[in-house]
């Protein structure tokens, strides 16, 4: 089996919130089969904050948050590259959430 990349955002209170929201809505529209190369797949998530990474977030955007992820994900960043790992979730820090990963396909 393969794998695809994913990258959702996410508006919740809180990161665990957002992954069940979104772990939830991928299972309702991709099903609960296995191999959806969704969110769906995922049991767990990291949290990864760009500050700690080294990153000057102020001024960002979601859009700035999503390039991020989408860079660590093209990046084969160690947290988050495995197909059968967690998610990464990063806090856009204006109420949304950036969950992303590899997922099985």
């Amino acid at each position: 089996m393969g794998a695809s990349t994913y990258l959702d955002i996410v508006e919740a209170e809180n990161a665990r919130d957002a992954f069940i929201k979104a772990t939830e809505d991928a299972r309702h529209l991709e099903g609960h089969a296995g191999y959806t190369g969704t969110i769906a797949e995922k049991y767990d998530q990291v949290i990864i904050d760009p500050e700690k990474d080294g990153k000057d977030v102020s001024g960002w955007t979601r859009g700035d948050f999503a390039d991020y992820a989408q860079n660590l994900i093209n990046e084969g960043d160690g947290r988050i590259e495995d197909k059968w790992g967690p998610s990464g979730c990063i806090d856009t820090r204006d109420g949304a959430f950036i969950l992303f990963g590899w997922a099985s396909s």
